[in-house]
């Protein structure tokens, strides 16, 4: 065939367009490096985001997830609920009144009527912002942050259903039952995915703690999360022991969950090193936190974090 001008041009519109397309497929590709296991390499200690950044917006919301992105948070917390038509929600409560201004139960209602509600804000007033699904929270976290499925073990399979069609397994930490050992969920639900977290919180003072942590050995990403009120507790002097094989998460949320060394006295009475810092001397690879904005500076200046 001969060429003419116009049929080169013709030739390089289409190149150009084929290029561009090909540069677009492979960003996708080489920015799907978020996960667990990449995040706590190192011994950094990781900063997560209880119910997202509700200072600045409404908890467990999109705009909430999208703050601790813009923060550097490494992990977003997030809570599930189902509705009516089984469709899983972004919700903490087992009510919808006090996030929104909304009365009742999720499940009292479909998906199309829980999106007619606004979320309130922590002042209580209600915003623009409508309740999230889960999926739709998972779409904006893709290949920007971590996000830990805390209260939304009984949706289980149907929660892990969405993760994996998005093929965010590695990108996620589902919380199972406290106190369950591992025997007992894979009795539950079958053989587990090797390459999804699994996070256990285990009570200090249950005499089967220790049986606990160690039969989730058989499944290696297993983060272990402990709450204390004392720091006489008995799982204390064992961190570093435990942290050989599992991560260790600690909560700086309130004095309950940590022996008085908090979030509001890390800000409020500008003591981070007595509280933050203990609990990373104490062994923390994660801390969960209401004051995410702080603590991520506070890890940086520290040199806890690149």
């Amino acid at each position: 065939m001969k060429y003419t001008n116009s049929n080169s041009r013709l030739f390089l519109i289409l190149f150009s367009v084929i290029l561009q397309f090909s540069i677009g497929w492979q960003t996708p590709l080489a920015s799907q490096t978020i996960c667990v296991d990449s995040a706590l390499q190192n011994n950094e200690v990781l900063v997560a985001a209880h119910r997202c950044s509700w200072r600045t917006a409404p908890e467990n919301s999109i705009q909430a997830l999208k703050d601790c992105i813009e923060m550097g948070v490494d992990i977003a917390e997030i809570d599930l609920k189902l509705t009516k038509d089984n469709q899983l929600i972004n919700m903490h409560d087992k009510t919808i009144d006090r996030t929104t201004n909304g009365k009742g139960k999720p499940q009292d209602y479909t998906l199309e009527e829980v999106k007619k509600f606004r979320l309130k804000a922590a002042t209580g007033h209600p915003t623009r912002h409508a309740i999230p699904t889960f999926e739709e929270m998972l779409l904006v976290a893709k290949d920007k942050i971590l996000v830990n499925i805390d209260k939304g073990y009984p949706y289980f399979e149907q929660a892990m259903g969405i993760v994996r069609r998005l093929n965010m397994t590695q990108q996620v930490i589902f919380n199972v039952e406290n106190d369950l050992p591992y025997d007992s969920l894979v009795i539950i639900h079958g053989k587990i995915d090797s390459l999804l977290y699994l996070m256990v919180v285990v009570d200090p003072s249950n005499p089967n703690t220790d049986a606990i942590i160690k039969s989730y050995k058989s499944h290696k990403r297993t983060i272990i999360q402990t709450v204390f009120a004392t720091d006489t507790v008995r799982i204390l002097p064992r961190i570093p022991e435990i942290r050989k094989t599992n991560p260790v998460w600690f909560n700086a949320l309130w004095p309950e969950h940590n022996a008085g060394h908090d979030d509001d006295i890390a800000v409020e009475e500008k003591k981070p090193d007595e509280t933050w810092g203990w609990l990373i001397k104490k062994g923390a690879n994660i801390i969960q936190t209401d004051r995410p904005k702080e603590l991520v500076r506070y890890i940086e200046n520290r040199k806890y974090h690149d």
